[in-house]
């Protein structure tokens, strides 16, 4: 029998049925990267951010389905990674407006919200590209809401034939995809959204017990916090409270006093009521205070305390910056130690560890943002994948003005740190020199081919400079030698050789010998990074 309308509960399930989809196939996703190397991770952060919307939604929210929608499009906001992940974020905002009003969905109410999302999603991108996630969503929602169908069924059914059909054709549009012989990564993560959420229709649940767990990359280090350490970056405490009529009066009960106790009782704190729910993410070095006090109001829904020291982002936990409010402070993505502590001395006031294969969340610019405390701050995201992230969450940050600049690589970061006054500058001064440091300055990577290719066989270690291939060979130290041959690196007169985490100091120190041989006049610059992926990254200016 053909489903007729949608409710909120039914909508839901079709969400998370849609995520286990996505997560059971996350490394096949994650795999259609037009680069041989590790650095795909487009699954990873569609699953984060479709996986954020359905934990953002409440029991109260499936009333109806235009409050479920709400619900998972605001968490989709705060929980997008990478740019697909914010296109996808954006595409489900888009459908919630279009639900606006609706309490039980009948599939004109459908089409109508499809492509409110096909609209968002495209404004959300400054230049749209054929050939990606947009055309893919765009054809298909075209030719679902064009055939005459009986219900959702068959919407579903013509929409996901269409998908398939859009989806194969991505690489006619787009030059890279063609020669890397792969289809559009954010292209494919969507399809298989889809494929879940027709899936739900039926009462077919998806198992994702099979899927990649998140936490296979993000397992802690023990050894970070020994009986002899010291608690210093204290505890990341998150939980739902829910309000008890028998504690408070629930139409009456003014949450500002929880929230006024917590600003006393931590730092980094997100708070916000839906109903008679409390959700709060706070930094203390005494939860149990907290949860404590918190409980003559309520009793808690779920709770999750971690030791910040042994997260896996590091920095992205770091102590709260106090003292009295700022006027600048520029906060930038890293990955590595090293590079951390670099970016730190060069003047960034809070660094995010990420960067490729693991991309902040919008959530995550937010925290940060809180944590500087500074009326403008700008932002270096050092990462084209992490622009758009910074992007969405200055746009939803409303306490300080918030300005992206965006450096696509580590190197112009880097230059940038480097060149540009931020405190004396305007800032319309500091977006016109970024824009031109930015435009100087070269950066080249090496990383290892994870497939092989026309031009690379998989295991080589590979040379290369924004989208080209310039070498590459089973011999690191000569991939970095010809890549700075490449480069033309005798033209500049600073050499920046960033050692990766799996480069050996000894090898670093030997090839940068013969570099200095090799490039007399220019001054070369060892530095241990500690980044992942990247085994060396050169910055030339």
């Amino acid at each position: 029998m053909s489903t007729e309308t949608l409710c909120g509960e039914e909508y839901l399930r079709m969400l998370k049925n849609g995520a286990s989809q996505l997560n059971s196939n996350r490394k096949i996703v994650n795999d259609l990267n037009v680069f041989p190397v590790p650095d795909g991770d487009t699954g990873d952060n569609m699953y984060m951010t479709i996986r954020s919307g359905c934990d953002a939604v409440s029991s109260k929210d499936i009333a109806s389905i235009e409050n479920v929608a709400s619900a998972a499009s605001k968490g989709m906001l705060l929980g997008a990674r990478g740019n697909s992940g914010v296109i996808l974020s954006r595409f489900f905002a888009g459908v919630a407006k279009g639900l606006s009003g609706v309490e039980t969905a009948r599939l004109e109410d459908w089409c109508r919200a499809m492509e409110s999302g096909v609209a968002e999603a495209y404004a959300s991108v400054v230049v749209p590209v054929e050939g990606t996630i947009l055309t893919v969503v765009r054809e298909s929602v075209a030719k679902a809401n064009s055939v005459s169908v009986e219900g959702f069924d068959g919407w579903f059914e013509a929409f996901r034939k269409e998908l398939s059909a859009s989806l194969n054709r991505t690489p006619e549009l787009l030059d890279v995809l063609r020669n890397a012989g792969v289809v559009d990564s954010g292209g494919a993560g969507f399809a298989y959204i889809a494929e879940g959420m027709e899936a739900a229709l039926s009462g077919k649940a998806v198992d994702d017990s099979d899927g990649v767990s998140l936490q296979d990359s993000q397992k802690l280090d023990l050894s970070a916090f020994t009986e002899d350490s010291i608690l210093e970056f204290g505890y990341c405490t998150e939980f739902l409270l829910r309000l008890q009529s028998s504690k408070v009066s629930l139409d009456s009960f003014d949450e500002s006093v929880i929230k006024e106790y917590l600003e006393k009782a931590g730092g980094s704190l997100v708070f916000f009521r839906e109903g008679s729910i409390i959700k709060v993410h706070i930094h203390t070095r005494t939860p149990g205070d907290i949860l404590n006090a918190c409980q003559q109001w309520g009793e808690y829904l779920t709770i999750k305390i971690e030791n910040m020291t042994l997260q896996h982002h590091g920095d992205r936990m770091e102590k709260v910056v106090s003292g009295p409010r700022k006027q600048v402070a520029v906060v930038t993505v890293v990955s590595g130690e090293g590079l951390s502590a670099l970016f730190k001395d060069m003047g960034a006031d809070l660094v995010i560890e990420g960067g490729q294969t693991m991309n902040p969340s919008s959530e995550d610019f937010i925290r940060a943002f809180d944590k500087v405390n500074s009326a403008l701050v700008y932002v270096l995201p050092n990462n084209s994948n992490i622009i758009m992230a910074a992007q969405q969450a200055a746009s939803l940050y409303g306490k300080s003005e918030v300005c992206v600049l965006p450096t696509r690589t580590i190197g112009a970061g880097y230059a940038v740190l480097g060149s540009v006054d931020f405190h004396s500058s305007s800032k319309a001064d500091v977006e016109r020199e970024v824009e031109d440091i930015s435009g100087q300055v070269v950066t080249g990577m090496i990383s290892t081919a994870v497939r092989d290719t026309a031009e690379v066989k998989e295991g080589e270690y590979i040379g290369f400079s924004s989208s080209d291939i310039l070498c590459s060979s089973s011999d690191r130290s000569c991939v970095l030698v010809k890549m700075c041959e490449a480069l033309e690196a005798g033209k500049y007169d600073v050499m920046l050789v960033i050692k990766g985490k799996n480069a050996p100091r000894k090898e670093a120190e030997d090839v940068v010998k013969e570099l200095q041989d090799k490039y007399v006049r220019s001054e070369i610059v060892l530095v241990d990074g500690g980044q992942p992926v990247y085994d060396y990254i050169i910055v030339l200016e």
